[in-house]
């Protein structure tokens, strides 16, 4: 039997709006709030319920998911008078599907327990596509019972959902995930650059290399947007960025060296300060044109 509760979701961006969009067409009521309104409309015309801030979904829902941008935004809107934790009735699960930081994860469910809450962290991987389509990988940390309860639900957004520890684990798996993903980037673009340059047809290429040893998700889904000259974003550059930070303090605590990370996290950072930080991961190809 599904897990029919009323949903709360905060953050209505790029990933949270096709998510909430597969809730509602799956029959579940959603409370959303987003800081910018106008980026709710969408939502709110399939169904979704607007509330005025972060307190109001908090009290309204059972289930309180969030997505937001930076770890920044995660501490404002769980913490203090004004937000989820001391808001939430009891029992509610909170679930943040942000990348943060698996230490501010930890934060977040040792403080809910304090009022009677559970929370997870859950960030996920599959882009704007997989957000679309329901083929998101979800890697989450926390209570294994919580986790249970709410698996018909976030099996909505994906279908590899994964429980891998206790709280912390989701976000360290998604550092992983980050990491592995950097250094594909740049190899990614620079076979690209490498097609062009040389005068091949790329898609050809791409047709004969993509189900091979080089075969990767950004290979399949990115180089095609590179080719058609599309860096809209289905992952923002910026947050990218945020996510290689977070990993490499992580190692950092660890003693960990990460030398394809920083290479992969300058390039990205020469692109920002291009004034490409609100472009899609796959400008990476900018870089070498």
């Amino acid at each position: 039997m599904s897990y029919k509760k009323t949903i709360g979701f905060i953050g209505t961006g790029v990933m949270g709006k096709n998510i909430i969009l597969r809730l509602l067409d799956k029959g579940y009521k959603v409370f959303v709030y987003n800081r910018t309104k106008e980026k709710t409309s969408e939502v709110v015309s399939q169904g979704a319920v607007w509330c005025e801030n972060v307190s109001e979904v908090a009290r309204r829902a059972e289930i309180v998911f969030s997505m937001v941008g930076f770890p920044k935004d995660v501490e404002d809107i769980y913490f203090g008078a004004s937000g989820i934790i001391e808001n939430a009735r009891r029992n509610t699960i909170l679930v943040d599907m942000t990348t943060s930081s698996p230490l501010l994860a930890k934060e977040i469910a040792s403080a809910a327990l304090d009022y009677e809450l559970i929370a997870l962290d859950a960030p996920v991987s599959g882009g704007d596509i997989g957000a679309k389509t329901g083929n998101l990988a979800i890697m989450v940390g926390g209570n294994k019972e919580a986790f249970l309860k709410i698996k018909p639900i976030i099996k909505v957004m994906g279908e590899n959902v994964v429980l891998q520890g206790p709280s912390g684990s989701g976000q360290h798996t998604k550092m992983v995930n980050q990491i592995a993903i950097a250094s594909n980037m740049i190899g990614v673009s620079e076979a690209i650059a490498y097609v062009e340059k040389v005068g091949l047809d790329p898609r050809s290429v791409l047709e004969s290399i993509g189900s091979g040893a080089a075969g990767s998700w950004s290979l399949s889904n990115l180089a095609p947007r590179m080719i058609e000259g599309d860096f809209s974003p289905g992952f923002y550059v910026k947050h990218f960025i945020k996510d290689m930070k977070i990993a490499i303090e992580s190692a950092d605590e660890m003693g960990l060296k990460m030398p394809g990370l920083r290479q992969a996290k300058k390039m990205y950072d020469y692109l920002a300060v291009q004034g490409y930080e609100d472009y899609g991961t796959q400008s990476l190809y900018y870089w070498y044109r």
